[in-house]
């Protein structure tokens, strides 16, 4: 699925009229605040069946990797951050793809930023105003600086003082939001 296409009439997919564009291109002001503050391209949101599934298996992806916040675990705190990261990333990303978001978009213009993530997804009806959350998400961006290797060439990263057992409940709370918002059912365990 390529509907990367800047909104524009001669590049909307098929079907879609100039005086759409116009309604999609001034509907969210928030959003077109991000996609200027980013320097990300404006995309055409466009639910589709592909989207949908792969909104599903991003949701599945968010489950396993939810992180064991056992304090005693392998790794410690910076272990359970590098989790939260890619569940929160994963979560959030569920919701992006649901309502229209293509992958490869998100990919160059979200990449491991899970507070953009975050911010795109309440611009695009998520509705999410958790102020922990949103505090953890700034502190998760980019997750990957949460890695071994990472940590290894800066270990004094701020973890902004969560605890394993505060990142898990966040966490919880998000996929449930999750859940509610895109209406995929949790895993069976």
């Amino acid at each position: 699925m390529d509907n990367l296409a800047p909104v524009t009439p001669s590049r909307a997919p098929a079907g879609v009229t100039a005086r759409t564009l116009a309604r999609s291109a001034s509907a969210s002001p928030t959003l077109a605040a991000l996609w200027r503050s980013h320097g990300a391209e404006p995309v055409l949101l466009v639910r589709t069946r592909e989207g949908r599934e792969l909104s599903r298996e991003r949701c599945r992806g968010a489950e396993e990797f939810m992180p064991c916040c056992d304090p005693d675990a392998p790794g410690g705190l910076p272990n359970v951050l590098y989790s939260a990261g890619i569940t929160a990333q994963l979560a959030l990303s569920s919701h992006l793809l649901d309502v229209g978001f293509p992958d490869d978009w998100c990919a160059r213009h979200v990449g491991y930023q899970v507070g953009r993530s975050l911010a795109y997804a309440n611009a695009t009806g998520f509705g999410y105003e958790c102020a922990e959350t949103a505090r953890l998400a700034q502190v998760l961006s980019p997750y990957w600086k949460w890695n071994k290797r990472s940590l290894f060439d800066n270990p004094c990263l701020d973890d902004g003082g969560f605890t394993a057992r505060e990142i898990e409940v966040i966490l919880l709370n998000l996929m449930e939001h999750v859940y509610h918002v895109t209406g995929h059912a949790p895993s069976a365990a």
